[in-house]
């Protein structure tokens, strides 16, 4: 949406972008934002963390460009979390919350999020005892015998180890889908960083979190450099987040902000209490 005319929504090239893929995403959430502007509803923003569309946006709003913006997976922090094979389980309850999404398309992700889900915690909690049979299979496998009983998603992290391979230890599997068995391998596997990137997003989203007052003057803020001060003003960023990763912002003038923002806050509570 163009910051000073209110309604009008913008999409491709005029943005900076390419006119490929990136026009095209950018012309999905235009429409999507323009028909929720007319229904009074709120805008669909997509994180960084969510979706490359977001990262797209993200950046062109925050960075700005001096040639057609290409989006390239470099560009995004969470690339772990925002994989083609996950994208359905990120996206599709946003989808259907706006109405974009069919009963029957959310009922097949409610019914794949569910299996997947009950998979993973079946898996947990299988253990597979040392057993010379089982030891011959994991020989085959060329992995490392047990020496007693170990939980199936501990042998599943190992990367010589595959879910059909797991199977084979464990009689109590139920059948599953080809695009089911691929997630939950991908999520067992890299359990350990999946983790540590959704800790970093967490801290990302105290910082979204943390909305700055539209009608902010930034260059009333003692203490923020002159270049951040004419950039903020520029870009108006919505939160802190997104102000901490406009170019020529500074980590010192974020901390200014944050002050100012917290001073802002105390007085408005002072003069209501006294009113």
């Amino acid at each position: 949406e163009l910051l000073f005319i209110n309604g009008l929504f913008f999409a491709g090239q005029i943005n900076g972008s390419s006119g490929y893929e990136e026009a095209a995403a950018q012309g999905i959430i235009a429409g999507i934002n323009a028909a929720l502007k007319v229904k009074g509803r709120a805008p669909l923003i997509l994180s960084r963390a969510e979706a490359y569309i977001g990262v797209l946006i993200d950046d062109l709003v925050t960075k700005g460009t001096n040639e057609p913006y290409r989006m390239m997976t470099s560009r995004a922090e969470y690339r772990l979390l925002l994989r083609q094979d996950n994208a359905d389980l990120r996206l599709t309850q946003k989808g259907y919350d706006i109405g974009l999404v069919t009963e029957e398309r959310y009922k097949k992700y409610i019914e794949r999020k569910s299996m997947i889900e009950n998979e993973i915690g079946r898996i947990k909690k299988v253990i597979i005892p040392p057993t010379e049979e089982n030891n011959k299979v994991l020989e085959s496998l060329n992995s490392t015998p047990i020496k007693s009983g170990v939980y199936l998603n501990e042998l599943l992290k190992r990367p010589e180890i595959t879910y059909s391979d797991i199977i084979k230890l464990d009689s109590s599997h139920v059948e599953l889908k080809p695009d089911v068995i691929l997630e939950v391998q991908t999520q067992i596997k890299y359990e350990g960083y999946i983790k540590k990137q959704v800790e970093q997003v967490e801290q990302f989203k105290k910082m979204e979190e943390k909305l700055i007052p539209e009608d902010i003057d930034y260059s009333s803020i003692k203490g923020l450099r002159i270049e951040a001060k004419q950039k903020l003003s520029k870009i108006m960023p919505e939160n802190i987040g997104q102000a901490s990763r406009i170019s020529g912002v500074s980590p010192a003038d974020i901390s200014v902000l944050l002050i100012y923002l917290e001073m802002r806050k105390r007085n408005t509570a002072e003069v209501k209490n006294e009113q």
